[in-house]
């Protein structure tokens, strides 16, 4: 089978993540292997760099540049929340065909794997032949058909790593704690923090996901029961949680209704959901002694704080994407697939079932019971999360008290 001739582009999408240029430089390196990539090119912030043709040709950068540009978080192409329609994908398209590309390459959710559908069936009734691969990315992990997602695991750390300090604060000067994770339709991420229980009375305590219908009165019996029995409490809450009806905590209990570039309520960048949990545990427990963090963009991007595992796959993804373009000619996303204890390929899966839809957590992952995460849920994140650092507690005997009975 012959190859195709001509120029590559790569752009990146949606939300940073921490190993998002390791996918950017993966493809870089790989396709200036090939002969038949004449130039790789960049699309500054992702698609709409693509129709105003704000081009790189990355085929100059050096090699140091990009290795040092791949251990570095957020996106080295800058990035777009950009949801283009088909009069917009028709632009990339045009912009594509007139520099003669023939290799697209898209790093991002699913919103980035339908661009890229449309753009490619755009290609075929042309008549242009244009190999489009996506290639995963979202610290959500809630992209379907692949295993996981790369930009989780690092995520995943941060968020584990940050309960596990709070937890010794909280120890240390008791009271309420709620930390706000990212995550509006997936609970992966919130699910996490409980890798940062070493001992049994440690938290996050309570951990609430999007997957199960959020109550507030059983949200205040569990903080009571739980603040009653270790005279503390932290609780680990996804941003996106909702209540039976599918209506957002969020705007139930606060009155903002402002919306996100896609039409959602707003949930990231406001401390709104954790305000507004704290005033009611204030409230109604009459509790004073509550803190709350909305956690925000520190979760995507934390210099230092990045997963080996993730670091490595998503190098790997980039690269994939350029062998499946170039040696079999197919277009489509490149997918993970768990192999062993722990190990992973790669494999190719079609665009339409990555584009739109988005994947929850199992209920085999949640304890909807006692509001908490299952052990099965460790051992599927564990290996992605990596090393967490080891903190330890003062073991020694108490002295007999003489002057206090108490």
């Amino acid at each position: 089978m012959s190859k195709l001739n001509g120029k590559a582009v790569v752009a990146q999408g949606g939300g940073p993540t921490a190993v998002i240029n390791q996918s950017l430089v993966g493809v870089i390196l790989e396709a200036r292997k090939f002969d038949c990539i004449e130039n790789v090119y960049g699309a500054l912030h992702g698609v709409s760099g693509i129709v105003k043709e704000n081009f790189m040709d990355l085929t100059q950068a050096t090699t140091h540049n990009l290795e040092m540009v791949a251990n570095t978080p957020s996106s080295g192409m800058l990035s777009t929340r950009d949801k283009p329609d088909a009069e917009y994908c028709g632009k990339i398209f045009d912009v594509l065909k007139a520099h003669d590309v023939r290799y697209f390459y898209y790093v991002g959710g699913n919103d980035s794997a339908d661009t890229c559908r449309i753009v490619n069936e755009n290609a075929q009734k042309a008549g242009y032949e244009l190999r489009v691969v996506h290639i995963p990315k979202t610290i959500d992990n809630d992209l379907l058909v692949t295993d996981h997602c790369p930009g989780f695991g690092s995520a995943g750390l941060f968020v584990a790593q940050a309960f596990a300090g709070i937890n010794l604060d909280n120890r240390s000067i008791p009271g309420i704690y709620i930390g706000v994770v990212m995550g509006r339709n997936a609970g992966f991420l919130t699910a996490t923090s409980i890798f940062a229980k070493k001992f049994p009375d440690d938290g996050p305590h309570l951990v609430y996901v999007p997957e199960k219908a959020f109550d507030k009165e059983k949200f205040l019996v569990d903080v009571e029961r739980i603040y009653r029995e270790n005279g503390r409490c932290v609780i680990a809450v996804s941003e996106g949680i909702c209540d039976a009806k599918g209506e957002p905590i969020v705007a139930s209990l606060t009155q903002i209704q402002e919306k996100d570039a896609h039409g959602n309520i707003q949930l990231s960048g406001t401390g709104a959901l954790g305000d507004a949990l704290a005033g009611l545990i204030k409230t109604r427990l009459k509790i004073k002694r509550v803190r709350t963090d909305t956690f925000g963009y520190l979760q995507r991007s934390y210099l230092g704080t990045v997963s080996s595992v993730d670091a490595h796959e998503a190098r790997e993804v980039g690269e994939k994407a350029v062998q499946f373009s170039v040696w079999h000619n197919v277009d489509g996303s490149v997918a993970i697939r768990r192999t062993g204890d722990y190990s992973v390929e790669y494999f190719l899966t079609p665009l339409g079932t990555v584009a739109r839809a988005t994947k929850s957590m199992p209920d085999e992952f949640i304890d909807e019971a006692h509001s908490s995460i299952t052990d099965v849920f460790k051992a599927y994140a564990r290996p992605l999360i990596g090393t967490m650092p080891q903190y330890d507690r003062i073991w020694a005997p108490k002295v007999a008290k003489i002057l206090t009975k108490n």
